[in-house]
């Protein structure tokens, strides 16, 4: 079949929006990590003005992260917070060299999984980005735990519960296979007599945590901190 010139001009200038259309954004994209080099820079700043502990617990993830006030929480450990609001399992990876590994933390806490479904990720894309996080600690830090705070239900998310609930599957299986990994198990006590997030865990957003809340996650993660081996 001939395809006249005027035909030609128009799938041209259509072949563009074709693309965008069967080629989705994802966060892992170059363009996409650029969006957090200020916030980055920032850890690097406050890196230099003040070296952070070693064989410390470094947390590190999305905004339920970054808002926790750990030395309120946890008094007695030596901590570092390294959460970037928004971020997903796979900036994490991307940025690991500069947030984590320089650190050498003997333990890792991990939260992140809940933007990347959010974002429309599959419950295998996540754990497949959480089995690269666990290979890039591991193949720096061998010896470091890695303690993932599983993906908490949320008011504000609560039509995305059964693919969250997935991905915690996944991701608790991986955990059993390896002494160095632990699933942390915060949906189960989140949830109310009806089966639904608990409203009085939650800041006026329905979606991150208020002081209820982190006094909850505080208890079901301090002993899973106390396991972990000490230098």
């Amino acid at each position: 079949m001939k395809v006249c010139a005027f035909e030609r001009v128009l799938l041209l200038l259509a072949l563009p929006a074709i693309v965008a259309a069967v080629s989705p954004a994802v966060a892992d994209e170059p363009d996409g990590f650029a969006r957090w080099e200020k916030a980055i820079s920032a850890f690097e700043k406050q890196d230099r003005e003040q070296s952070p502990p070693k064989d410390a617990v470094l947390f590190v993830g999305s905004s339920s992260i970054r808002l926790w006030k750990l030395p309120e929480y946890f008094p007695k450990e030596k901590l570092i917070n390294r959460g970037f609001g928004g971020s997903e399992i796979a900036d994490s990876n991307h940025f690991a060299d500069r947030i984590i590994l320089k650190h050498q933390p003997r333990t890792i806490v991990l939260y992140a999984g809940d933007n990347d479904i959010a974002k429309g990720k599959t419950a295998k894309r996540v754990t497949a980005d959480f089995r690269t996080f666990v290979k890039t600690v591991h193949g720096n830090l061998p010896k470091a735990n890695i303690l993932f705070i599983a993906i908490k239900p949320s008011i504000k998310r609560w039509n995305l519960s059964e693919t969250m609930l997935e991905a915690n599957r996944e991701i608790q299986s991986i955990c059993g296979d390896d002494d160095r990994l632990s699933f942390v198990d915060i949906w189960k006590p989140m949830l109310g007599d009806d089966g639904r997030p608990r409203a009085e865990l939650f800041a006026k957003d329905g979606l991150h945590l208020n002081h209820d809340g982190y006094k909850l996650w505080t208890a079901v993660l301090r002993p899973h901190l106390e396991r972990s081996p000490r230098p």
